[in-house]
């Protein structure tokens, strides 16, 4: 079975409406899928920051920022 896109006609400002009335927690998960959908180099480097993480190639907070 195949998807067939929708295309539905929504002004941005009635999107951005919307975002502002979400919740926080709701509100940054529907950005970061958002940036996921659209942004393969967002994908990438998650992935990149994940493998650097398992790799220990990674710095504390306070070594970076200090205390």
């Amino acid at each position: 079975m195949m998807d067939t896109p929708v295309q539905l006609k929504i002004n941005p400002d009635k999107i951005i409406e919307a975002v502002k009335k979400m919740k926080k927690k709701d509100r940054e998960a529907f950005i970061e899928d958002l940036l996921a959908a659209t942004a393969p180099e967002y994908l990438q480097s998650i992935r990149e920051s994940r493998a650097d993480y398992k790799a220990g190639r990674t710095k504390k907070h306070d070594e970076v920022f200090g205390k």
